[in-house]
């Protein structure tokens, strides 16, 4: 996850809605506001976690704990898990955690299991969000929305599986899937429950989603995903996976949005053909932060010693996001860029983290 301060501000009812006339209803939801800056960094090893036992996978994580839990704490630095980092890498972890400090803190890792200070719809989270984002600038720059649109997603991991659950639900059929080998497309739509199976229990390559299913094309190529017809794309699987090629090739097929559930999977270039064609582009530093903005209310469970049930996390989670859209589209306008979410999402960012430290006293 890149920058943390704008991933979770939020915004009163100013510049778009109002323009539009419409009710934000923000006060009469009780929208969660996160205080805390989160984000902005990252870090891992060098691992490689295939075909290594739970027994490998558990003493790596703890060895890396052994070091680590010198730098983190509940009130110091809360990590995260990203890519290659699930459930249960995150339970070992946590484990040695507790055993390095005698202590238990619920709030300093994020992403644990529901058993152990874990929350609700944090697995769904990234994906979630990003179509939370995605329709409310729909629904406020074009006043259109998800439904009877046709969407082109990459990956097959937490994002965009639950990017393609979310999607679904609102309307949208969900054609292509992908892997590093290759992607899948479905003109029928996406058999999500089959992917899910194959996926997160049997850990198989999308190529057999193909050979399961009649009418399926399978191209041995992820990069060609993006020549596939749609009305929205949403990046779901790495950094520099649509670079200006594809990006002309979405422009070809009819895309009219882009919104990233990946970190940067757009280049420069790529980002250029957006803008110049009229693409409504919802930058993944703004876009994607579902996840981050659930692991504060993880954190906040914590703090309670509560949990959550999942419609209240998720109600939260969609409030943060259509709250990050505002905070962007607004520092858009600011700024002189109306709709432009790019220079938005940085303005909102850099005001955020300027505004504080000038609070807080700069040294010069």
């Amino acid at each position: 996850m890149t920058t943390g301060s704008i991933r979770i501000a939020m915004t009163s009812d100013v510049g778009l809605r109002r323009k539009n006339n419409q009710d934000t209803g923000f006060a009469q939801q009780g929208v969660f506001m996160v205080c805390d800056g989160m984000g902005g960094g990252k870090g891992g090893a060098d691992f490689d976690p295939h075909g290594k036992s739970d027994a490998e996978v558990m003493r790596f994580c703890q060895s890396f704990m052994t070091e680590l839990y010198r730098h983190i704490g509940q009130f110091v630095d809360c990590p995260a898990g990203d890519i290659g980092v699930g459930g249960r890498e995150v339970g070992y972890m946590f484990g040695q955690y507790k055993r390095l400090t005698n202590s238990f803190q619920g709030g300093m890792l994020t992403g644990k299991g529901l058993t152990f200070g874990g929350s609700l719809a944090r697995t769904e989270a990234t994906g979630y969000g990003l179509c939370y984002f995605t329709a409310e600038a729909l629904k406020c720059m074009r006043n259109d929305s998800f439904e009877g649109k046709t969407v082109v997603i990459s990956g097959s991991g937490n994002v965009a599986i639950y990017a393609c659950e979310k999607a679904t639900q609102l309307g949208a059929k969900v054609v292509t899937m992908s892997d590093s080998n290759g992607y899948v497309y479905d003109p029928n739509g996406i058999d999500l429950a089959y992917v899910k199976d194959l996926k997160e229990v049997r850990r198989g390559r999308i190529k057999e989603y193909a050979e399961t299913h009649e009418g399926v094309t399978y191209v041995a190529d992820c990069t060609k995903v993006w020549t596939v017809p749609c009305d929205i794309a949403l990046p779901c699987a790495t950094q520099n996976e649509i670079n200006k090629e594809s990006a002309e090739a979405l422009v070809k097929g009819g895309c009219t949005v882009v919104c990233e559930g990946a970190n940067m999977p757009s280049t420069p270039e790529a980002i250029e053909v957006y803008l110049s064609n009229g693409i409504l582009y919802g930058p993944a530093k703004a876009s994607n932060a579902g996840g981050v903005a659930t692991s504060g209310l993880e954190m906040s469970q914590n703090s309670e010693r509560l949990s959550w049930s999942f419609e209240e996390v998720d109600a939260k989670l969609k409030g943060i996001m259509e709250g990050i859209f505002h905070a962007s589209y607004d520092a858009s306008v600011a700024a002189g860029s109306e709709g432009n979410l790019m220079v938005g999402a940085n303005c909102a960012g850099f005001l955020k983290v300027a505004t504080a430290m000038m609070a807080q006293g700069i040294t010069y």
